[in-house]
C-alpha cells in the first residue's frame, strides 16, 4: 500500500455519477470521476490540500497562466485486475518529472511524497471508477498553473495544483499512420521541449490537425534546425527495432523523457536486446523500410502505452512496414506491460504502487 504522509481534507459528493457511465464506450478523456484534489501555493508555501467534488474552478481572466503559459501537467494510470486489486504505475517517476517541468517554468516544486499520497487518497476514494475491461484504466491528470492576477511579465507568486481522474478506453485502436513533419517544429533546442508544458502541445495542434486531414493519425516530429532527425511521434516517444537492436532518439532539451519509454527500454535490456539511444535520421528509417530491414516502429506513451506505426509518409510517399502480426517486440511488450500494471507479472523493478 502507499503510505499516507499528510492529512488531506475530504469533502465527498452527495451522489455519485457512476450510474451515468457507459462503461462499454468510454473513449478517452471525456468522462470524469466524482472527486478532484486541489491545493494552492501562496506566500511561499503550499497550503492545506483538499479533495472535493469534481467541478468547475472560478478564476480571474488576468491570471498569469492564461497570458504567459505557466502551466504544466502529468499523466499516469491506475489499473484494476480481476481480483479487484488496484495499482498505480510509477507515480514517483511522474512526480519527479512534474518537478523538473516546474523548475523549467519557474514554478514551485510539489513534494514527491505529497504527490503520491494525493494519488493514493484520490484513487482510493474513487476506486469504483477504476475499470477493468480490456484496454481500460483510470487516467490520472495532475496539473499546475499560475494564478496571480497580474499581467506584468514575471513568474507568478501563486499557483494551483489540481489532480482529477477519468476512466478511459484505448487511445488508438489498431495500427497508426504517421507523417514526417519537416516544416513545423514541436520544440527547439534550448526551449522547454523536455518539460511537460501545456504550450508545447498547443503549438503542435495545427500541424497535427493538418496531418489528420491528410489521413494520418499523427506526425513524426523532426529537429528544428535541419528537420533531418526524428524526435517524437505525436505526443509519444518513438522506438524502432532492427533485429536484436532497439534504437530511439536520445532524450534532450527538445525531447520529453517519457516514463513509458524509459520502462520499455529497461525491460528490453532485461530481455537481452541491445538498446541504442542516439540520433535517428529520417533517411536511415526510410532506407531501412525500403530494404525490408526495419522490423518495427512504435510510439510509447502513457495514453496509448504502445502504438504500432505501420505507415510512415515522407516527402509525399507512404512507406509501409510488414504486418503487425509478424512483429516480435511490440506485441510482447504491450502485453507484458498490461499484465505488469495489473499485478499479474512479477514486478522486478518495484514500479507498481498498490492502492487497494
Amino acid at each position: 500500500m502507499i503510505a499516507t504522509t499528510n492529512q488531506i481534507e475530504v469533502h465527498k459528493v452527495k451522489e455519485s455519477r457512476i450510474p451515468q457511465v457507459d462503461w462499454d464506450n468510454l473513449g478517452f478523456g471525456t468522462v470524469f470521476s466524482d472527486h478532484m484534489f486541489v491545493v494552492e501555493y501562496r506566500d511561499g508555501a503550499w497550503q492545506k490540500p483538499e479533495i472535493k467534488p469534481y467541478g468547475t474552478i472560478a478564476f480571474s481572466p488576468a491570471i498569469s497562466a492564461l497570458h504567459y503559459g505557466q502551466a504544466i501537467f502529468e499523466g499516469l494510470k491506475a489499473f484494476r485486475n480481476d481480483k479487484g486489486e488496484i495499482r498505480v504505475f510509477r507515480p514517483e517517476r511522474n512526480a519527479a518529472r512534474l518537478n523538473k517541468s516546474a523548475k523549467r517554468l519557474s514554478m514551485p516544486e510539489y513534494p514527491v511524497e505529497s504527490f503520491v499520497d494525493a494519488i493514493q487518497q484520490l484513487v482510493e476514494l474513487d476506486q469504483e471508477w477504476v475499470p477493468n475491461g480490456a484496454g481500460q484504466a483510470l487516467y490520472i491528470r495532475p496539473h499546475m498553473f499560475a494564478i496571480d492576477e497580474y499581467v506584468g511579465v514575471r513568474p507568478s507568486q501563486s499557483y494551483m495544483f489540481v489532480m482529477f481522474t477519468c476512466p478511459v478506453g484505448k487511445y488508438y485502436t489498431g495500427e497508426v499512420k504517421v507523417k514526417v513533419e519537416r516544416e513545423y517544429t514541436r520544440a527547439a533546442r534550448g526551449g522547454a521541449g523536455n518539460a511537460k508544458a501545456a504550450g508545447n502541445y498547443g503549438a503542435a495542434l495545427m500541424a497535427s490537425a493538418q496531418a489528420q486531414q491528410d489521413g494520418y493519425n499523427q506526425l513524426l516530429w523532426t529537429d528544428s534546425s535541419t528537420h533531418e532527425f526524428i524526435e517524437e511521434s505525436g505526443t509519444m516517444n518513438v522506438i524502432f527495432r532492427k533485429g536484436n537492436t532497439l534504437f530511439t532518439p536520445a532524450v534532450s532539451d527538445s525531447i520529453l523523457d517519457g516514463v513509458t519509454r524509459e520502462s520499455v527500454l529497461q525491460i528490453a535490456k532485461d530481455w537481452g536486446y541491445i538498446v541504442e539511444e542516439r540520433k535517428v535520421s529520417v533517411v536511415e528509417v526510410i532506407e531501412a523500410i525500403k530494404n525490408n530491414e526495419l522490423d518495427e516502429a512504435f510510439g510509447a506513451g502513457t495514453a496509448a502505452t504502445i502504438a504500432p506505426i505501420r505507415v510512415i509518409n515522407y516527402e509525399g510517399n507512404d512507406f509501409t512496414l510488414r504486418p503487425y502480426t509478424e512483429w516480435e517486440f511490440a506485441p510482447k511488450i504491450s502485453d507484458y506491460l498490461d499484465q505488469l500494471k495489473r499485478g499479474l507479472q512479477e514486478d522486478t523493478h518495484q514500479w507498481n504502487k498498490r492502492v487497494v
